[in-house]
């Protein structure tokens, strides 16, 4: 109201919605939905490196031009990347900014912490850290080959090799998609719940839905690394 009175108009639908704690989740929910997506689709992906160096290779080629002839090289996956970017920013943006209005609502601890509560907002957190800082490491490694030591530009399959060759880049990669899976697992009943699928009668089902999407992600981004670590793929 004290904003209407200053600017003598009334804030936007969708900044009042933006605003309220409300909107705020259904972002994060929304754009977590849209990131899940794309992680099944990217462990799909990953997986067809157990069929050899020319399926991953091609598949990696039909990435880049994807879209063809109707698009130019590289625009259609520009635009996946524009479009994760921007989920990958609200889900961030919104998750910081409820974090802090949760800290200014109730400054003082609580005497008796609920401790189921308490563990899931942390898991939450601090796997929102490992996971911002993954990406970016990732991106690095696998993108520009900054820090991929035996990259070679061109060859998708040679360069996954190089990467889980090292222990270093077995123990990054194993340790995000363990958060990954603990993010999924309480952040798909979550957006449930936000999004209006959630209720009692649905609760144990969403649930197991949650758990088997976590396990499935975990297991299947893991079985790369593990498999290289092996000489599975070699």
């Amino acid at each position: 109201m004290a904003l209407a009175t200053r600017t003598g108009r009334r804030p936007s639908t969708t900044r009042t919605l933006w605003e309220s704690t409300v909107g705020k989740k259904a972002v994060m929910a929304v754009s977590g939905l849209i990131m899940l997506g794309y992680l099944v689709v990217h462990m799909m992906g990953n997986l067809k490196i157990f069929f050899g160096a020319d399926d991953f290779n091609g598949y990696a080629h039909w990435l880049r031009h994807l879209g063809e002839p109707f698009l130019h090289s590289h625009w259609g996956l520009w635009a996946a990347r524009v479009v994760l970017l921007a989920a990958v920013s609200a889900h961030a943006v919104s998750a910081y900014q409820l974090s802090r209005r949760d800290i200014k609502a109730r400054p003082v601890g609580y005497a008796h912490k609920r401790r189921r509560a308490s563990y899931a907002t942390r898991t939450m957190r601090w796997g929102g850290v490992i996971l911002g800082l993954f990406i970016v490491w990732h991106l690095l490694d696998l993108t520009t080959l900054t820090v991929n030591e035996r990259a070679w530009a061109g060859h998708p399959y040679e360069n996954v090799l190089a990467t889980f060759s090292t222990w270093y880049g077995n123990v990054i990669y194993i340790t995000a998609m363990a958060a990954l899976g603990l993010h999924v697992r309480h952040g798909f009943w979550s957006a449930a719940q936000t999004l209006g699928a959630g209720s009692a009668r649905r609760d144990r089902t969403l649930r197991a839905l949650a758990n088997a999407l976590a396990l499935l992600l975990f297991a299947g981004f893991v079985s790369v690394p593990v498999a290289v670590m092996t000489g599975v793929v070699n």
